[in-house]
């Protein structure tokens, strides 16, 4: 199994960049970041400053949508940062929420996420696209790769990141759900004649060392609300009695609104009506030995990456004993399995 961070481009832009660091340090393959222009300082520029200071991470935005960037522009920072430090660079991508509703924008449809993710795609990977009734191709560009991963929840997002992408992000580590849509997906890619293993997991959510429970459940109930505007939107579309699990669906019973400028921070005042019982199912909490027990099952159901978001007071520690003790122990359970 990966092991990626999550970090949100607050300034001092430094301090992103020594987390960044301190994560490849400690063992951690990817850095994904927030993206959303408004909320949070540029990420692509960060990117190239992460980069020149580590040696081996991947960088990618966790996640990008095709509403508020042109698709030709994305593509074209992939390839530049690409061909500056070597293809260590990777595209999530979903239909948009934070970067888009704060300006009062609506998530971008299914159709256009699809379109979006095949320009970017080709694109980065220098090769040849049509776009707009033009061939377009970078001339510059040669030998850039570029994985897109798909972020979804809804049972049609689903069936489009198992025929086009190349990986699924999960935000949640709740083992039921991961279950549930891993298998929709992979059903969809075998349906559009892909392999369903040649898919990459990953699931993303807060880990945070410790053993004060309430306290780590109340820095990080921030993203129940977060999963919550997602769900919210499938709830909508489909009703509560769709095919969607109950555990993700019953929670979001008490949401009465949400506050973008509070986005993914702990403490804000708007997730009151996220359970605990919620924030123990999506977030990875306790002592390592919790961690490491929740990351094995992920492990078992098929997940390649577990992407560990740290909006917290503890984000040091929390490194730390990923480093020492939990990525070993995946590294072990793994090798013990083979």
């Amino acid at each position: 199994m990966d092991f990626g961070a999550v970090l949100q481009t607050n300034p001092p832009s430094a301090r992103t960049v020594q987390l960044a660091v301190l994560a490849e340090n400690h063992g951690f393959s990817h850095v994904w970041t927030f993206d959303s222009h408004l909320l949070w300082q540029e990420p692509y520029v960060i990117y190239s400053k992460i980069l020149a200071e580590t040696r081996k991470v991947i960088v990618g935005p966790m996640v990008t949508n095709p509403a508020t960037r042109d698709w030709t522009v994305t593509a074209s920072t992939y390839a530049t940062l690409n061909e500056m430090y070597g293809n260590r660079t990777i595209c999530g991508i979903g239909r948009g929420d934070s970067a888009v509703r704060v300006t009062n924008g609506r998530p971008s449809t299914l159709k256009t996420l699809r379109e979006s993710i095949h320009v970017i795609r080709e694109l980065a990977n220098s090769r040849a696209v049509e776009y707009n009734g033009a061939t377009l191709q970078f001339p510059w560009s040669q030998g850039s790769t570029l994985d897109v991963w798909v972020a979804a929840y809804g049972p049609l997002a689903l069936k489009l990141t198992g025929e086009v992408g190349d990986g699924f992000i999960l935000q949640m580590a709740d083992l039921d759900v991961a279950e549930w849509m891993i298998k929709t997906v992979r059903t969809a890619a075998a349906n559009a004649g892909r392999d369903p293993e040649a898919i990459k997991f990953c699931v993303a959510a807060p880990m945070h060392m410790g053993d004060d429970w309430q306290h780590m459940r109340d820095q990080n109930r921030w993203f129940g609300g977060m999963v919550g505007n997602h769900v919210a939107d499938i709830v909508a579309k489909y009703g509560s009695d769709s095919a969607v699990p109950k555990a993700l669906t019953d929670y979001i019973k008490g949401r009465e609104g949400y506050d973008y400028n509070e986005h993914g921070r702990a403490g804000n005042t708007h997730t009151d009506f996220v359970p605990d019982e919620i924030v123990d199912r999506f977030c990875l909490l306790g002592p390592a030995e919790a961690h490491i027990a929740k990351l094995t099952a992920l492990k078992e159901l098929g997940v390649d990456q577990f992407a560990g978001y740290l909006q917290h007071d503890n984000k040091e520690e929390t490194l730390r004993v990923y480093g020492e003790t939990v990525i070993p122990a995946l590294a072990d359970h793994i090798t013990a399995k083979a």
